[in-house]
């Protein structure tokens, strides 16, 4: 268990001197104070703990002191301790965003547990805040983020060869941000006011990749009915990025060795030498510079490309950046879906630690995706709920039966509990009261009877 802070507010000495012992034998941090007023003084959104209050106090009481604290941070844990006068009221604040409430007298096993546990939903919050901020703070127009010293020096080495004109040949699996890393020398770069042009090699037939690389004019071939500036002379005083390069067809690595040397092009069907401006980026998930893995890419045309080399890690060896990852791609997701963006849980927590993420950046960006909407990851990979069975209708409609039954999943399991439900499914109490009013799902239906 992390350490646990906890602000506890009692105006009867007596009682305020037991309940500090119970807790700090509990193995909880605590500060006592005996009036709502020296507790709002020690209180602000960064507040690591849970505050633990009388109800009947002079001046301010409990009741008054949680308002308080909610308008300061409604994400503040904060547990009640109640008189039987006092369930009611107390009842009230819970159906207002309070974390709990305990009669007196309560079991000291029971103020341990409830510390214990909205101590972790606090936890929960503020580091959700801190990865926000953070992901905030790396936007840089959304691209590259990362704080593991492998993205710091990608970022440095970027940053040093962005505003120079040499070609730059890229290594990296499948969906590690190979065409963020091209966007980023682009932007960070002089041609930044030129086209960004990006093609991949490898999703174009051999007959194709010719024209849309080099232009053709009226009549060069079938079909030719009007001039096409080709890629490549588009992105003249820009930045062209050529991914998957490995899947070049050999005759155009002919062709496109000449274009790098001479820098200039010939569109088909005419004889004029047109000058570039060219950047080229390229981009494989091979070793070009190993044989074997080479095959039939030409040799001189990779130690043309390789003038600088970078190398973008898989997200696997840089782990202590996927919290921060997933955080980011949940705000958007959340913001894209219009949905709450949802608390990192222990199971998500877990599937982000566990999982080897073959797909990189872009299978967490799905994944995330699909957190957003409510698909769970426990026991299963991202993609293993089963949605057949939601019926016909608009995608709204069929998300919103999944959304229902997810909440009434979590609630029979919770056998109707309010507390353990919320924490399972990780929403706020008040999201959670609301949405199952919109579904018309009652509660006391999954409690134990």
């Amino acid at each position: 268990m992390s350490e646990v802070n906890v602000l506890l507010v009692d105006d009867d000495r007596d009682l305020l001197k037991a309940t500090r012992q119970t807790l700090e034998l509990g193995g909880f941090t605590v500060t006592a104070v005996s009036s709502a007023l020296e507790a709002l003084a020690l209180l602000d959104p960064r507040f690591p703990g849970v505050v633990v209050t009388d109800i009947r106090m002079p001046l301010i009481d409990g009741l008054e002191l949680f308002d308080r604290i909610r308008r300061i941070d409604p994400d503040i844990p904060v547990i009640l301790m109640t008189g039987h006068g006092d369930i009611p009221m107390a009842v009230k604040a819970i159906r207002d965003g309070a974390y709990d409430f305990l009669p007196k007298p309560f079991p000291t096993d029971r103020l341990v547990q409830g510390v214990m546990h909205a101590g972790e939903k606090r936890r929960l919050v503020l580091e959700n805040r801190a990865l926000r901020d953070a992901a905030e703070e790396a936007r840089d127009g959304g691209l590259l983020i990362g704080q593991t010293p492998a993205m710091e020096r990608l970022r440095e080495t970027i940053r040093q060869i962005a505003d120079t004109d040499v070609d730059v040949l890229m290594t990296g699996e499948t969906g590690s941000g190979k065409e963020v890393v091209a966007t980023l020398l682009h932007r960070w770069s002089r041609r930044a006011k030129g086209h960004f042009v990006a093609l991949n090699c490898g999703a174009l037939p051999e007959q194709v990749i010719e024209s849309e690389l080099f232009g053709h004019e009226p009549g060069a071939f079938t079909g030719a009915q009007k001039k096409r500036v080709g890629r490549i002379e588009h992105s003249s005083g820009g930045t062209l990025f050529l991914d998957e390069i490995e899947s070049m067809a050999p005759a155009t690595q002919v062709q496109m060795l000449r274009v790098l040397e001479m820098r200039e092009v010939t569109p088909l069907g005419t004889n004029e030498v047109r000058p570039v401006d060219l950047r080229v980026v390229a981009a494989t998930k091979v070793d070009l510079g190993d044989p074997r893995s080479r095959g039939d890419f030409r040799e001189d045309l990779y130690y043309r490309l390789n003038v600088v080399t970078l190398s973008i890690p898989p997200l696997r060896e840089r782990r202590d950046d996927i919290p921060l990852l997933f955080s980011t791609f949940a705000v958007r997701a959340a913001s894209r879906f219009k949905r709450d963006v949802p608390v990192m849980t222990d199971a998500v927590r877990r599937y982000l630690a566990e999982h080897d993420w073959p797909g990189n950046v872009r299978e967490l960006t799905h994944f995330a995706e699909r957190t957003v909407l409510g698909f769970s990851p426990e026991g299963a990979s991202p993609g293993a709920l089963d949605v057949s069975d939601t019926g016909a209708g608009t995608l709204p409609q069929r998300m919103d039966r999944i959304e229902a039954e997810l909440i009434r999943t979590a609630l029979r399991e919770a056998e109707g509990d309010v507390q353990r439900t919320i924490e399972a499914l990780g929403i706020p109490r008040k999201t959670f009261y609301d949405k199952l009013q919109r579904y018309g799902i009652v509660r006391s239906d999954f409690a134990r009877k």
